[in-house]
């Protein structure tokens, strides 16, 4: 018997999201389980787990040069960011691309990588190669214009000050 989940895609009809712009994203863990630290007066202090997470995140534009980091955020139990994407490369122009445009990824190949790295090292410190880490999916949004990268940005600097109240808090 196959069961056929009836999931509703977030993502936008027909869009290119290895375009040039901004994204935010929110990766939940397995379960939504407290894996990468805890709140602690408002400040979040992560764990060896949570280490590993940030050393991901901030591996990806070392391995894309077409990638920027914006505000980003982790979470007991789940991770925020904004990534840009410029399919120029690092200071490059409209003349002159750094990368070939041809081997960019989209965003759901980026993030798949993120949670690949991310989970493939906090599994080898916890000795379980194959114990899943990240739920299965994730949430993007496009970003489409400065105001929308403000209210993001302060959501995510402000993410940790109102963990007690946030959709994913669990103890």
């Amino acid at each position: 018997m196959v069961i056929e989940h009836n999931r509703k895609s977030l993502r936008l009809k027909g869009y290119d999201y290895s375009s040039a712009g901004a994204y935010f994203v929110t990766i939940c863990t397995q379960n939504k389980e407290n894996k990468f630290g805890a709140i602690v007066n408002g400040d979040m202090q992560l764990n060896e787990f949570g280490y590993i997470v940030q050393e991901s995140w901030i591996w990806l534009p070392k391995q894309y040069e077409y990638l920027e980091l914006d505000e980003w955020a982790i979470m007991p139990n789940h991770f925020h960011g904004i990534l840009k994407i410029n399919e120029f490369g690092r200071g490059g122009s409209l003349t002159a691309p750094t990368c070939d445009i041809s081997h960019i990824k989209s965003l759901g190949s980026l993030v798949g990588g993120f949670k690949t790295v991310a989970a493939k090292r906090v599994n080898e410190l916890r000795h379980m190669p194959s114990s899943v880490v990240w739920q299965r999916n994730y949430y993007e949004h496009v970003i489409r214009n400065e105001d929308d990268l403000h209210r993001i940005r302060e959501y995510v600097v402000n993410n940790s000050l109102k963990w007690e109240n946030d959709e994913y808090y669990k103890l």
